[in-house]
């Protein structure tokens, strides 16, 4: 881009490939997409890694220990990111919310204060280890120095979006939860691998813990997946619109946290629960 005098005023103009463009015209915008210039990955080789508030956490120190032996040997070789939820908490929360008539973005607020209370007890457990939660006015800016400095940092899973959270589709629980925010917070640094961390091997053709016939799906495709229905997930189902137009990550995988050596297996490429990916 170039600055050119024009020559009625001969003041200085910005020229740059979408100054006179409208952004919401569809050729411009596929116009962006540039293979020419790839998208920077800040954080290549760091992993994300998202912890369930409910699925892990709240199930007590019989489960939450194991999980955090495995990631203090896993942070002695590798980075990591590490995003919570707010596990039961939230889901209460939700519950007083919806009763007194809360719109979607302040559930969304007081979802994202419950996951930093679990963010602050996975970093209590990890500290001495040097990873400690950091806040999340500070977090995103800072992540870089953060992640060069220790061996890894924790935060809250629920993206900021705050006030601004979108209206659902279907009922009124926030979309956006920690399994979207870590997905996000992983696409948006370029890190090398997103994991998620839940209480059961991965994906089911249907409810594990109430079908015992449940089949159990290795992998699958974004479009493979939209042409199923799942009566249950165990995670967010906005994450298969954000891996379909993701830039940087093309995957992630669901691993068994009550199976801890799992966790670090996932890490060094294998294939030890669900892997979902792009088409």
């Amino acid at each position: 881009m170039t600055y050119t005098p024009v020559n009625e005023d001969q003041r200085n103009h910005l020229e740059s490939m979408l100054m006179r463009e409208s952004l919401l015209d569809r050729e411009v915008q596929r116009s962006t997409d540039n293979q020419e210039t790839p998208i920077v990955r800040m954080l290549p080789h760091v992993h994300a890694v998202k912890i369930g508030g409910r699925s892990i956490l709240d199930a007590g120190r019989s489960v939450t220990y194991p999980v955090v032996e495995a990631l203090a040997d896993i942070l002695k070789e590798k980075k990591l990111i590490l995003g919570t939820g707010g596990g039961a908490r939230s889901r209460h929360v939700f519950s007083i919310g919806i009763d007194l008539g809360m719109p979607a973005g302040v559930l969304a607020q007081l979802s994202a204060a419950d996951a930093l209370g679990t963010a602050h007890i996975l970093g209590t457990l990890l500290a001495p280890h040097g990873v400690v939660a950091i806040p999340p006015e500070i977090f995103g800016h800072l992540l870089p120095l953060f992640i060069h400095s220790v061996p890894g940092v924790i935060c809250t899973g629920v993206p900021p979006y705050s006030l601004w959270e979108h209206p659902p589709a279907i009922g009124r629980i926030p979309t956006h939860g920690s399994d979207a925010g870590c997905f996000l917070l992983a696409e948006c640094f370029g890190c090398q691998t997103l994991t998620l961390v839940k209480d059961v091997d991965g994906l089911y053709d249907r409810d594990p813990k109430t079908h015992s016939n449940a089949a159990f799906i290795s992998e699958i495709s974004v479009a493979e997946f939209k042409n199923r229905e799942f009566d249950s997930l165990p995670f967010e189902p906005v994450l298969i619109d954000l891996l379909a137009q993701a830039k940087l990550i093309d995957r992630f995988q669901i691993v068994n946290g009550t199976k801890p050596e799992c966790l670090a297996d996932a890490l060094n490429g294998k294939q030890v629960g669900t892997v979902i990916y792009r088409d």
